[in-house]
């Protein structure tokens, strides 16, 4: 295996190493998901509501890739 395919399958590994990383992601998502929500709405407390549940789905989705590229990394 070429090592980048191997450090793409290593990077969550390394993102358990230093659990402060994921704090980066925080702003990022409540900008998207306020960004996305707003361009759908234009009542202030449809667009939180609607960024919420937006968030929340980023939230699940990053877990979800991040826990299935550790499984991958872990199987090989």
């Amino acid at each position: 295996m070429a090592p980048l395919t191997s450090f793409a399958l290593i990077a969550p590994l390394l993102m358990a190493t230093e659990p402060l990383r994921i704090w980066y992601a925080l702003p990022l998502i409540v900008s998207v998901s306020l960004v996305y929500a707003a361009t759908r709405n234009e009542n202030m407390g449809t667009i939180v509501a609607h960024a919420a549940r937006f968030g929340g789905w980023l939230v699940v989705f990053i877990a979800s890739m991040a826990a299935l590229l550790t499984g991958l990394n872990w199987i090989q």
